[in-house]
């Protein structure tokens, strides 16, 4: 039974691939989306349960509701807990939210481990549940993604459908958490993956589909927004809709600024100072304003029907701001999108009073508090499509897209080339010293497995071998001699090389013994590359290390393992031409 399932899944490797990798990824980003969507309902109800049996009037965003003194006890032991929970989890801190995904995916072939997960599973459901300043969705897409990897892992996919399966992982996540299938598909391919490729598209929607209807029978079908429909109602408004993005793109840089300030001078304290600080921070603001704790939502209703003053829009406007950079800085384990959401639309609601105090016939400001967030969301994130579907399958008016298009655009314009801001996510990224390499190769080389180009014309042999045995290695006419030394570093020398020599030296006695490393021969000092990596992988290892050329193995053991072929520079350069 075991010797008939490995054979199974060799036959699945093989087929990923091949030509038929997009029929087998389909089922496997079905499968993800279900599991995932299990996952992160099991995540929503580890938060909403406490939060409305411990909550006043069972609301789980009523924190307005707790007197200051509980508000401030609540965010400071929140935060300590948080600390002292990874401090003895990990002698080294251990990376969650979509920052760790993204190292990841850049650095690590996509494989998430276990034990962040479970760290961001606890913590997340500790952060959201003692007030910080965070929300739900960083969390879900690390857990989404996570049990995406280690499906793959456990599978011992190739590492390219690893990476495939995490951008599944990260939609699915998104969807069963917002109840939006499209905005997920987006968000992965916008933020995750960061880019756009045709075999992407249909596993990650099927695992986004999946996701969302585990979600809805779970939690049904209960739209998050439940605003009435408005719409545009004069084209007049649209350079004030303009207007309002740029303002918006100027509050997104500064939210990604301070954020980047804070995240810079965070990484000097300890995981439990930091986290403490950011609760003890977080409680404080929350005395003052206790609209800050969590992501805000109950207060979204009273922005777009006008219920706040533009005095208290801004206090709160401003101590979100605060709040949430401190929270997500400090490395708070919870999402910044949901209360990047309510900024925008508290910056929203603040535009649509102020037109409808000199406009009689001005749209309404649920209106502009909807076109706010979106426009929020867009300039943060750099992910101007994702915050378009977010908002339209949030608010279900497809109305307020033409309008919403104007108002996004305008504020990533703003945010990316008046203050030249990067997304949140990559100033977060190189602020910790790390770098997401996103250009044109990389993205070409990292849809390339290894398997697929390399070179099997080699003989392995031992560094010092008889003249008989060096003509029978060329015989099968092989491209290269990999020499295995006693001491662990291996050489690549040409096959030619050889021959060169055995033509030169004309001896006739088969039983000279040939000292590889002594004749005259380019040999090229080799590191070792899994069988399931990408071509990206290999240049890094190359470019990072002593190696000059790799060779490519699958263990088969502790300490044994299989060779496939060889891989050298001028392979992977033959595909920086495409």
């Amino acid at each position: 039974m075991i010797a008939t399932f490995q054979s199974l899944l060799e036959r699945l490797r093989e087929v990923l691939a091949g030509k038929r990798a997009l029929f087998v990824l389909s089922l496997l980003g079905l499968l993800t989306g279900i599991l995932v969507g299990v996952v992160i309902s099991l995540f929503r109800f580890s938060m909403e349960l406490p939060q409305t049996a411990l909550l006043p009037g069972g609301n789980p965003e009523n924190y307005e509701a707790l007197s200051w003194e509980v508000r401030l006890c609540l965010a400071s032991g929140g935060g300590l807990l948080m600390g002292l929970l990874f401090h003895f989890a990990s002698p080294q801190p251990l990376r969650v939210g979509v920052l760790h995904v993204l190292e990841r995916l850049s650095y690590n072939e996509a494989h998430l481990p276990f034990k962040n997960m479970l760290m961001q599973f606890i913590g997340g459901v500790l952060a959201v549940f003692s007030g910080q300043s965070v929300g739900r969705e960083g969390p879900s897409v690390h857990i989404g993604a996570a049990n995406a990897s280690l499906l793959g892992q456990l599978l011992r996919l190739p590492n390219t459908s690893i990476r495939t399966l995490v951008g599944c992982g990260a939609a699915a996540a998104i969807a069963a958490s917002f109840n939006t299938p499209l905005a997920g598909v987006i968000f992965a391919m916008e933020v995750i993956l960061m880019e756009y490729t045709i075999a992407g598209f249909t596993p990650i929607i099927l695992s986004a589909v999946s996701a969302t209807v585990v979600c809805r029978l779970v939690f049904g079908n209960e739209p998050i927004l439940t605003l009435q429909q408005v719409s545009l109602s004069s084209f007049w408004e649209l350079p004030a809709i303009v207007l309002m993005g740029i303002v918006i793109g100027g509050l997104a840089a500064l939210f990604i600024r301070i954020t980047r300030l804070i995240t810079f001078y965070g990484q000097r304290l300890t995981i439990v100072l930091r986290m403490t600080l950011a609760g003890i921070l977080v409680g404080l603001i929350a005395i003052i304003c206790p609209e800050v704790m969590g992501v805000g939502a109950d207060s979204f209703d009273l922005i777009a029907l006008g219920e706040l003053g533009l005095t208290a829009l801004l206090l709160i406007l401003l101590a979100k701001i605060l709040a949430t950079s401190i929270s997500v800085g400090l490395s708070i384990p919870g999402g910044l999108i949901g209360p990047t959401v309510f900024i925008g639309a508290i910056a929203g609601g603040i535009a649509g009073q102020l037109l409808s105090a000199q406009f009689d016939n001005f749209s309404e400001i649920g209106l502009y508090t909807l076109l706010g967030m979106g426009a929020m969301m867009s300039a943060t994130l750099q992910a101007p499509l994702a915050a378009l579907l977010a908002l339209l399958e949030l608010s279900g008016n497809q109305n307020i897209i033409f309008p919403a298009m104007l108002a996004v655009v305008s504020a990533n314009l703003c945010a990316q080339e008046l203050f030249k801001c990067q997304s949140i996510f990559m100033s977060q990224f190189k602020e910790i010293g790390l770098d997401y390499r996103n250009d044109p190769i990389s993205q070409h080389l990292r849809r390339i497995a290894v398997d697929t180009v390399i070179n099997n014309a080699y003989v392995v042999s031992e560094p010092v071998i008889k003249r008989a045995a060096a003509i029978a290695y060329l015989t099968s006419k092989p491209d290269w001699l990999l020499i295995r030394r006693s001491d662990d570093v291996n050489l690549l020398m040409p096959a030619a090389d050889l021959a060169r020599y055995l033509e030169n030296t004309m001896q006739q006695d088969e039983q000279e013994e040939i000292e590889l490393l002594e004749i005259p021969a380019k040999r090229r000092q080799l590191g070792t590359v899994n069988l399931g990596s990408t071509l990206q992988y290999a240049q890094q290892l190359i470019n990072e290390t002593d190696a000059e050329a790799l060779y490519v193995i699958r263990r088969i053991g502790q300490s044994a393992d299989r060779i496939y072929g060889i891989i050298t520079p001028e392979e992977i350069e033959k595909h920086y031409r495409f």
